[in-house]
């Protein structure tokens, strides 16, 4: 079946998104064609002033309208921690639970030799002029898979080796079973990080 042009256009700009197949592209294409013009173009700006009306921070390499980004800017924040997550997203999800109050670090993205994505490709350099600020705590929270402990250890390693990191605590954030988890459908690596964090009761 021959479908239109701008159609066709707009199913296979969805399916270059991330999680998006064939299928849910084209539920998402005849979704918009029954919404209002308005709200079509409403839509199209917010596409369209998406990198535009948007910065990196200079700082934390956050994602912001202003630069440095609001929580580097914060006098609020707790500027003697920092917490070193792998992309922007991440901060939105820690900032909604609303528990830190410190600053952030975003590495956009994590050591996968694979895909020949090195150290220098990160913003793990970046880092180490920060460090001489008063920080004293610094919390390693990218995710618990290959690629993320590699991540993780490459920049505890790097940080101990300079001079900088005199008195500077590192931590990793805990990994193991989440609440309301039952044990026997848990894996064995997960049972494992489990005992390895395990804390007095």
């Amino acid at each position: 079946m021959k479908i239109a042009k701008p159609i066709q256009n707009l199913i296979e700009a969805f399916e270059k998104l991330p999680g998006i197949g064939p299928k849910t592209a084209q539920r998402l294409t005849f979704y918009l064609l029954h919404v209002p013009q308005t709200q079509l173009d409403e839509f199209s700006q917010s596409l369209s002033k998406l990198k535009t009306e948007t910065k990196t921070c200079s700082l934390c390499f956050n994602i912001s309208q202003n630069d440095p980004c609001f929580i580097c800017s914060s006098p609020q924040r707790d500027k003697t921690k920092i917490c070193v997550v792998e992309q922007p997203l991440d901060i939105l999800t820690l900032e909604r639970g609303g528990f830190y109050k410190g600053l952030y670090h975003v590495l956009h993205g994590v050591i996968n030799p694979l895909e020949n994505i090195g150290p220098e490709h990160l913003h793990i350099y970046d880092l180490l002029p920060r460090l001489n600020n008063g920080v004293k705590e610094l919390i390693i929270a990218t995710n618990p898979t290959m690629e993320g402990e590699a991540t993780a250890m490459y920049l505890s390693r790097q940080i101990k080796s300079k001079p900088e990191s005199n008195g500077l605590i590192i931590t990793r954030i805990g990994r193991g079973l989440p609440t309301g988890a039952d044990i026997e459908y848990a894996d064995e690596l997960t049972l494992n990080k489990a005992f390895e964090g395990r804390v007095n009761f």
